[in-house]
Parts: structure tokens; sequence; C-alpha cells
């Protein structure tokens, strides 16, 4: 290992990781802890960009019905109007 290989091994990892979340934010803007994983986030945050969890149940995207459910649905629909029908 040369001695540039040394330097810029220091420069990608030096163990804290705090530093990090250090950087990234200003001073100037408010944060919070994650529910989640506790690492700072803005306060505005819908969601965390360290564990990528939803702060809140209203910012979570909904999510598609069980195809149970939607094949449930069209059985009911189909018997209904074989009844009706015949």
């Amino acid at each position: 290992m040369n001695a540039w290989d040394e330097d810029e091994q220091d420069d990608w990892d030096d163990g804290d990781e705090d530093d990090l979340d250090a950087e990234t934010f200003d001073d100037d803007e408010p944060t919070v802890p994650c529910p989640y994983c506790r690492r700072p986030i803005h306060e505005d945050a819908q969601r965390c960009p360290h564990c990528e969890q939803y702060i809140s149940e209203e910012d979570r995207p909904a999510e598609p019905k069980p195809w149970w459910l939607v094949a449930g649905v069209v059985v009911c629909v189909l018997v209904v109007l074989w009844w009706v029908v015949g």
C-alpha cells in the first residue's frame, strides 16, 4: 500500500457515522429523531432517508388490494348477474 492509498482510505472511512449526519443537515433546519432508527431527520420529512420508513400512516401510500378479495368480488358479481339473467 503506498502513501496515496493510505490517504484515500482515511478520507473514505473514518468510522464515525455521526459526522455524516452533522454534514447532511444545516444548523438552521430543525431536526427530530426518526421513531424507527433514531437518526436525525428533517422535521417535515414524510419518510426517513436512512431507514426509509414512513413517519406517519397518513404519509404511507395505499397498499394494493389482496388478489383473493378482488377475485371474491368478481365471483359475487358473476353470481348476481347469473341469477338476474337466468
